[in-house]
């Protein structure tokens, strides 16, 4: 479905270009685009191999199990399909420490770890389970302790008067996510399979 709204996208922006005489344009963005992504893409390899290779030594040294263990009672409310010895749950808290902490580029190859660890116990491949759906839904919303370092260097010393304000709207937001993915897992028009689905 995504292939055709991109393709889409580009149709139009090819289409709407060639009639208002701005295809130049349209080519320059394309490759100015390309390029920022290179860059992107190119930026996060470090960032993801440092916290991957951190989440392995965490893993082999069982800190991972300490953490989920003392967020067990937490887990186990939020994804009982999910076994609680399973690495997915490791990958989860780490995640959510992180983005708690505001280490928002450690965060984004913990989430992708997560899912793809959610996936294997996914028994239906193509649709997402009510794991991956309360994980999306915690990870998307996060609660922030800390500022994350873009906010303190764009806003400087008046980082910190907003700091009480964003503690109280992310941990509202958070709320609201789990709520609603809660009272929606069990809605019969968004259950797959019997309800084991979201």
């Amino acid at each position: 479905m995504l292939n055709y709204i991109w393709f889409g996208m580009m149709f139009i922006a090819v289409v709407v270009g060639a009639f208002t005489g701005n295809i130049d344009a349209v080519t320059e963005a394309a490759i100015d685009m390309a390029k920022v992504a290179v860059n992107l893409a190119i930026g996060l390899i470090g960032i993801m191999a440092l916290w991957l290779g951190v989440m392995k030594i965490a893993e082999e040294s069982g800190l991972i199990r300490v953490i989920a263990k003392g967020l067990r009672p937490i887990t186990i409310r939020l994804f009982p399909e999910v076994p609680e010895d399973h690495p997915a749950i490791g990958s989860i808290v780490l995640n959510m420490a992180a983005n708690i902490l505001g280490l928002g580029n450690a965060a984004t190859p913990l989430g992708l770890k997560a899912m793809e660890e959610l996936q294997e116990l996914n028994p239906n491949k193509e649709t997402a389970t009510n794991a991956m759906c309360t994980f999306l839904a915690i990870n998307t919303s996060s609660v922030q302790l800390i500022l994350p370092a873009t906010v303190v260097a764009l806003m400087g010393a008046t980082s910190s008067q907003i700091f009480i304000t964003t503690i109280f709207a992310t941990s509202m937001s958070t709320i609201a996510a789990i709520t609603a993915v809660k009272f929606l897992e069990k809605r019969k028009r968004f259950s797959v399979g019997g309800g084991s689905q979201s």
